[in-house]
């Protein structure tokens, strides 16, 4: 078993990926402008500028930033109703704790929100790091944020798992050097990130029974 163990938020610890998906298209109507189902699963991962310029992509003629505020304001209110852990990450979270395995948060949201959502679910006792977007100057999918949540942990990348839901999160996590876990949850796993990964489990859960197996 690893020495570290490090997850991404949205989708991953947290249901929250579905609100941004929903967010990224319905907030076009407040621009006027059409939805644009794609955004939803293309933002998935991304920090702050490159969401800015993914949207830019979309809408010229539109302030990025603008838009990508309002997605964060929209799911704001949203989690104050709807905030809740992904199945089976309690059970998960206990584990490590009782193996004596070091655990961080690295998520490409902002820092001060993370810490937030951690609390307002009761989970942040669990780790010993929380990484958000807004300390590293390069999002997902480079390895940035996991070589620094690592580097916090004081545990070598090699020696950490990374949990992640979205493509990106896998490729920067193995390009971090870690051991890639996809759980997926709006996104399914092409070849490419199976290949990327150390093992695909279908929800935590299975994360759960794999690791007391040994096959993790």
């Amino acid at each position: 078993m690893k020495r570290g163990a490090i997850f991404d938020m949205d989708g991953t610890l947290l249901d929250t990926e579905r609100l941004y998906s929903l967010g990224w298209v319905e907030v076009a109507a407040d621009f006027g402008k059409e939805k644009q189902p794609d955004l939803s699963w293309r933002a998935c991962g991304l920090g702050n500028d490159q969401c800015v310029a993914l949207v830019k992509e979309y809408y010229p003629d539109l302030d990025g930033q603008e838009y990508v505020r309002h997605v964060v304001e929209f799911v704001k209110k949203k989690i104050e109703k709807e905030l809740s852990l992904m199945p089976g990450v309690p059970e998960v979270l206990r584990f490590f704790e009782e193996q004596g395995i070091r655990m961080a948060v690295a998520s490409s949201t902002e820092t001060d929100i993370v810490e937030a959502n951690l609390r307002r679910t009761d989970i942040r006792r669990y780790f010993q790091a929380v990484v958000g977007g807004d300390q590293v100057t390069n999002g997902k999918p480079a390895p940035d944020i996991f070589l620094r949540a690592a580097d916090l942990l004081g545990i070598p990348a090699g020696d950490c798992y990374v949990f992640e839901d979205s493509p990106n999160g896998i490729r920067a996590a193995a390009a971090a050097g870690c051991a890639a876990v996809m759980v997926p949850d709006q996104i399914r796993p092409t070849e490419e990130i199976r290949d990327l990964s150390a093992d695909v489990c279908e929800n935590m859960a299975d994360v759960l029974k794999k690791l007391r197996g040994g096959m993790l």
